[in-house]
């Protein structure tokens, strides 16, 4: 018999004990600050991002009071224009994208049966970053330093230092920072929702909110890295005069439109589709029923993200576009209409087949759906060019978009707060108040935002610090300006709340009577989640699996114990869920903090211009990363194999596409390469904006030499480091370790060689925008070519030191994944700006 399958009081509670001293936080306020459970770093996250946002909606209730009559003096033009830039900025980058992820690293974890998501110091660094950042750019308004450029940041106006003062770059470099965090998370998030589901849970079986995360992060992946590509291009015109936005020097501010909106319009699905995951988690709850539909709300979601890349171009319909341009960007921004209104129209239909149970989560539901598709349907008018051309830059788009994000963003959260307070913290919030604030919030948004339709169709601009009484729309304004403290009330009696939240009673556990995994933690709020990891057969096991609750409470599914003291969770495959091995988890420490910190002094002191400080603390980074790696992964555990129960063992030690190191990689790298491919985007966009490209006058440098030689040298090092790979399986440990000093010296070389084409050419990036974009490539890949040596070095060192064997190389295996990226980036860039002229 196996172990778990003992009915012995007396063991189950020793080995609860003994997972209560691996996963209970440490203690004191400073100490916590070092753990890295997820429970712990998603309830800071959380606490952040809501003070973000209440920061952001004072900063509104200034604007709505400035603008509430006509003529108003109460803040000038400049405060005025640096308060709409970091309300705009906070609750896109420091609220709306960072809630979603604070939720999902405490929920999937017990969505998914998990102990934990598999890098919990990778959220914590993220946390971090976020604060850190959040907390730079913020704090900007009050030293009369904030961004005034718009959270858009349109060149030339943000990009010319004599017209836009240091807050463009605090904007710039401390929201690059964010976008750190917003990957590392969407890193986490990936892995987990595809490594670290239970032991049956196949695609098809997953809860609909891990469904609409692993679609989000995707996006993330997708959507982030160009905006970054965006912000390389924008700094190096502020710091160093290379002119990719200046029309008098071969540069043109449309590149930077492109790069921000191919990241602006998937943004805001991104911070829909998980409110919208929300309800797919509470409406079969109080419908008490399955959900129907799905599949076609997975392929619906999938849809969605998918056909939000491709709308950016109707934020830009007023800059000249050709017709054709017009016409699809257009269709597609009306397609994106039906598989939004599948997932609305299947949370109706649920509700209306089962047997509703009305609640204060689903009220909020009902409403925010009310609210969005008011949004929904004035989006399907600025989707017409036509009707674009009338009302762009007027307060009928602010009411569209605050009509979109309210109802589809803001009014869900809060839906999923009065939902989930009770898993987060053992107790419920009252009814009462929650039903009184949702009146306030509702009212409150359409008396706010419904008059400004008939603002902007008056012609009423945007932006813009106060306007004439003759116009005749101060009683619009006022209207609005109403509305918005009415929206104040309402959240400050959610505030409220949350705030007699502790001294209320304990909840019932599962006070809802849901079916989903996540119910099955204890009002204790014990931080390892649930007692044993379980076998799942259907997609609500609460209602349809016998006896689940009591079996997954006396430890008889998997892992019930920590019998090493150590922080274990199972991980499976990615398609079937079928075990695959036993992995360990990082515990508390301080890395992911300093690193943060280290990180934040890069961006921070290169934002004041003090570069060598700012080289410093780049190494610092480097080194705390290094020190990071070679401490806390890829550990050679102290036995093979660990039982599970049932009979069952698995390995603890893994490497290859089955383990989620190699998938952190691989998925880091597809953010990184599409970083990349938004800088080769700026080169060939250069190229069809001009006559001849390069310009005629000047040499078609670098040539065509050295950055073949440089693309030799990439590959040299690419086919060395995978043949090291392949004889170090078969045991060649001595071969591997040559192969890999080769691989290091031609990545080495390929730095100097990379950057010798354009600098033994005399190419000025500062004369013109073709030499300042062969320039960024050059030095990217070269950057890049840098980092491959690192991780090669790393990589000898380990095996050096025997943490590296034949058969446990997760090292080398990961790090051939970067250099099969490596590979691509250096033939596309040295390809472009070697080869694209000669044919050209």
């Amino acid at each position: 018999m196996s172990l778990h399958d003992q009915d012995d009081p007396a063991l189950r509670a020793a080995q609860e004990q003994r997972l209560r001293a691996v996963w209970e936080p440490p203690k004191g306020l400073f100490l916590r600050w070092s753990d890295t459970n997820n429970n712990q770093v998603g309830k800071w996250y959380v606490l952040t991002a809501f003070a973000f946002m209440l920061f952001a909606g004072v900063l509104a209730l200034i604007m709505r009071t400035q603008l509430a009559v006509p003529d108003n003096d109460l803040v000038g033009p400049g405060t005025f224009n640096q308060l709409f830039t970091l309300h705009g900025s906070v609750m896109m980058f420091l609220f709306a994208v960072p809630m979603f992820e604070a939720v999902s690293i405490i929920l999937l974890p017990q969505l998914l049966g998990a102990r934990d998501l598999p890098f919990p110091r990778l959220s914590a660094f993220g946390y971090w970053s976020f604060l850190l950042g959040g907390v730079f750019v913020s704090g900007s308004i009050f030293f009369d330093a904030a961004p005034d450029g718009g959270w858009f940041m349109y060149p030339p106006l943000t990009t010319r230092t004599d017209l836009s003062g240091l807050g463009a770059d605090i904007w710039m470099l401390g929201l690059s920072f964010i976008e750190v965090s917003s990957v590392a998370a969407a890193v986490e998030l990936i892995v987990g929702v595809l490594k670290c589901r239970p032991p049956g849970m196949r695609l098809n079986l997953m809860p609909l909110y891990a469904w609409y995360i692993l679609v989000v992060a995707v996006m993330i992946l997708f959507a982030f890295p160009p905006l970054i590509a965006g912000d390389v291009l924008f700094e190096m015109e502020r710091l160093l005069d290379w002119p990719f936005f200046d029309a008098a020097r071969g540069g043109d501010p449309l590149l930077w439109q492109h790069l921000f909106w191919i990241f602006g319009h998937p943004e805001v699905y991104i911070v829909f589709l998980p409110s919208i995951a929300l309800f797919a988690m509470l409406v079969p709850t109080f419908a008490r029923r399955h959900l129907l539909g799905y599949p076609w709300i997975v392929l619906a979601a999938v849809g969605t993200a998918f056909l939000s890349f491709g709308l950016w171009v109707h934020h830009m319909f007023a800059t000249g576009l050709p017709k054709i341009s017009l016409g699809f960007f257009s269709a597609a921004s009306e397609a994106v209409a039906i598989p939004t209104a599948v997932q609305i129209f299947v949370f109706i239909v649920t509700l209306w087949a089962g047997r509703v149970v009305w609640s204060t989560p689903l009220l909020y539901a009902t409403g925010s759906l009310a609210i969005f598709v008011i949004g929904g349907l004035t989006g399907v008018m600025v989707a017409l060019a036509p009707f674009d051309w009338q009302a762009h830059d007027t307060y009928f788009v602010v009411a569209h978009l605050h009509y979109v994000l309210i109802g589809g963003t803001l009014m869900p959260l809060f839906a999923g707060l009065y939902y989930y307070w009770p898993l987060v913290t053992g107790k419920k919030l009252s009814d009462r108040l929650g039903r009184i604030a949702f009146w306030l919030i509702f009212v409150g948004a359409n008396l706010c935002f419904f008059p400004m339709h008939l603002s902007g169709l008056e012609g009423m601009p945007r932006r813009v610090f106060t306007y004439p009484e003759e116009l005749g729309l101060g009683g619009l304004n006022l209207a609005s300006t109403i509305g918005s403290f009415i929206i104040a009330a309402g959240v400050a009696v959610i505030v409220f709340d949350l705030c007699r939240s502790p001294w209320r009673k304990r909840a019932p556990r599962n006070p809802w009577q849901a079916g989903t995994l996540e119910w099955l933690a204890l009002p204790e709020d014990e931080n390892w989640g649930i007692r044993s990891i379980p076998l799942i057969e259907s997609r609500y096991p609460i209602w349809d699996q016998q006896d689940f609750v009591r079996k997954v409470d006396e430890g008889r599914y998997f892992l019930p114990d920590a019998e090493e003291g150590r922080r274990e969770t199972i991980i499976t495959s990615v398609l079937d869920a079928r075990p695959v091995s036993v992995i360990r988890l990082g515990g508390p420490g301080w890395k992911p903090m300093l690193t943060a910190l280290a990180l934040g002094g890069v961006f921070i002191l290169t934002t004041y211009h003090l570069y060598w400080p700012a080289l410093v603390c780049g190494v610092v980074t480097l080194a705390m990363v290094l020190w990071w790696l070679w401490t806390g992964t890829a550990e050679i555990p102290e036995k093979p194999c660990k039982p599970i129960g049932h009979g069952m063992e698995l390995p603890l030690y893994i490497s290859g596409s089955a383990s989620p190191g190699w998938w952190a990689m691989f998925i880091t790298m597809m953010a990184d390469a599409t970083a990349f491919s938004g800088l080769v985007f700026g080169y060939y966009f250069f190229w069809t904006r001009h006559e001849a490209f390069p310009p005629a006058g000047m040499a078609a440098a670098p040539g065509m030499t050295w950055p073949m030689v440089a693309l030799a040298l990439g590959l040299a090092g690419w086919l060395m480091t995978v043949a090291a790979r392949e004889i170090h399986t078969r045991g060649g440990v001595g071969k591997a370790r040559l192969l890999l000093v080769g691989g290091l010296a031609t990545s080495i070389a390929g730095v100097p060689a990379g950057l010798a084409g354009p600098w033994l050419s005399g190419m000025d990036p500062t004369a013109h925008s073709y030499p300042a974009i062969v320039w960024t490539l050059a030095i990217w890949t070269c950057l890049h070519a840098a980092v491959a040596a690192i991780m090669q070095a790393y990589v000898l060192a380990r095996s050096l030191a025997g943490r590296m064997t034949p058969h446990h190389d997760a090292d080398i295996r990961n790090v051939t994944v970067y250099m099969h990226f490596f590979a691509l980036t250096v033939v596309a860039a040295y390809a472009t700006i070697g080869l694209f002229p000669e044919v050209a």
